[in-house]
Formats: C-alpha cells, structure tokens, sequence
C-alpha cells in the first residue's frame, strides 16, 4: 500500500486534533502531520512531499492562501491537492482562492462527513483512494459518528459518556441574566448580537458576555438542539463601521436560560480557539466598547 501524506494546517489546536482525529479514525494508513500556520507549513513542504494539505485561511505569519500561492509557484507541487478549511465562504474569498489554485473548500463549521467526503474526493484526483481504503478496516466506515464529540473521542463509548453530562452541567451565572423577553428584545437592538453558525444551520444570537478566551450567548432552541463540543462559527459585527469578524469555536457547555425544562431560550458558553493576532484585536475593541453598553458585560 503506498503511503498517503496529508498536512493540516490551522494556528487554533483545537481545530488540528478534530481533523487528525476523524482522519486517523477513517484511513488508520494515513501519515498526518501538523503545522500552526503558513510560513511553518511552508519549510515543512518544501523538505517533504505531500498528497494532500488542509488548510486554514486566516494564520499569523502566513495566510492560507499566501501558502496556497507559493505552493502553486513550484513545479513539483503541480499535483498537490490543497483543500482551504475556512469560515470564509464569501464570492469575493472563493474567487481569489480558485484563481490561486485551490482544490476544494470546507467550510466551517463541518461535520466529519463533509470533511471526508472532500478528502476522499481529493486523493480520488490523485489515485490514492483505493490503495488506503484497501487498508482501513471495513468497521471503521460503519461505526464513524459524524459529530465532533465522535471525533475528540475516537469513536469510544466510554469517553462520549463521560463528555455527554457536560450538556446539562450548570454554567457560571449570567450577570443580570434577561428574562426570555428580554433576550428577544435585546436581538433587535442591534448590539451585542452576532449569528452563530453550526453544521445544522445558522442562528442569530444575543452576547451576554465577552472575554478573550470565550462568549456567553444566548439563542432561542430550536429542534436541532446543539451539542458540547461542537464546532461552530461566530460572526459579530459591531461599530460604526460594521466591522465583521468569524471567529472560530466549540460550545463548551449548554443550558437552559430558566431553570425550568421548557425553557425557550438556551445559555451556549462558546470557547474560541483562533490564535490570530488581528482577531484578538478586534476582540479587544469589542470588549471596551461593550463596557459601556447596560446589556453587554464582559466575561471574567
């Protein structure tokens, strides 16, 4: 069987373990490396050769589409399928990505199907498909979930249920918590809200609290409930100027906003993961600005 080498390319480590993980649990043959950003990435493919590279668009040091660039720049590199992983789904962003050669996209947030459904469709290109599916045991495709928590597990059982309580766990308090008609109100205001985007669709939500590290939201429930460690986006866009900002996550933790079941409104603690420094600035001009509005408090 010859050897797949696949690269995957993110600055956020939670990001990295969720695609090494579905990966690994799908093609247990495949050679997975990891790289924090682009200029990294760069000296690593410029020392070996690789089949396929998952990459992340919005990097310090070197964007995912300044590696694309260069990588479309060396001859030997002429096959290589370079997939972009990004929240970045805009025309505009696309276009300048096929025209820099892109292969394919993912968006963000994924479900592990949609992930290997791409690379599949990639090594497919290449002529490497049938040799590492020859390897993979056939109950790995039958028994693969296709959620993160899956594939932070490994597919095990008994690390899902430890993870599973942490759905219903009371979460650290509200300050000044609304009632649900509050919460409504508030989101059509204009401040302090965003959309939060999850593999099950999009949902517009109200900011309760803000840190570097994490955001308190609430949203009305729906049926398609979300799930701890999920991976989503958050899109706020705040200022006199709607400056736009994707911020890339997983909900941390999940409860009722009353404490009663039927509850119409849930609490989702969101853990952001990027490390770019341009977002974390934006983070921080968010923050002050919210200091001052009644209905927008800073996390801790």
């Amino acid at each position: 069987m010859s050897k797949v080498n696949v690269l995957v390319v993110d600055d956020a480590p939670f990001i990295r373990d969720l695609v090494r993980k579905c990966l690994r649990n799908a093609f247990p043959g495949m050679v997975i490396e990891d790289a924090v950003n682009g200029r990294k990435a760069m000296a690593m493919l410029a020392k070996e050769p690789f089949d396929l590279v998952l990459c992340d668009w919005e990097m310090p040091e070197m964007s995912g589409l300044e590696l694309l660039t260069w990588c479309r720049q060396q001859p030997e590199m002429k096959d290589l399928q370079f997939i972009m992983v990004t929240s970045r789904g805009d025309k505009e962003n696309v276009i300048q990505a096929i025209q820099a050669g892109v292969s394919d996209f993912v968006g963000k947030p994924f479900t592990n199907e949609q992930l290997l459904t791409k690379v599949k469709k990639a090594l497919s290109k290449i002529g490497k498909l049938e040799s590492l599916m020859a390897g993979a045991p056939a109950r790995v495709n039958s028994a693969f979930a296709n959620d993160s928590l899956s594939a932070l597990t490994g597919g095990k059982p008994e690390a899902a249920k430890v993870a599973a309580p942490a759905a219903a766990a009371p979460t650290k308090p509200l300050l000044n918590a609304p009632k649900p008609q509050t919460a409504a109100a508030a989101a059509q205001v204009g401040r302090g809200q965003g959309q939060l985007r999850l593999a099950s669709g999009t949902q517009p939500c109200v900011i309760k609290a803000l840190s570097l590290k994490e955001a308190l939201l609430v949203v009305r429930r729906s049926a398609a409930l979300p799930q701890v460690l999920e991976g989503a986006v958050l899109d706020l866009e705040q200022g006199e100027n709607a400056e736009v900002a994707r911020l890339n996550g997983y909900l941390h933790a999940i409860a009722a906003l009353e404490p009663k079941p039927e509850s119409d409104w849930l609490q989702l603690t969101f853990k952001f993961v990027d490390q770019d420094a341009q977002k974390l600035d934006y983070l921080s001009r968010l923050i002050a600005r919210g200091t001052q509005q009644k209905h927008f408090t800073p996390g801790a």
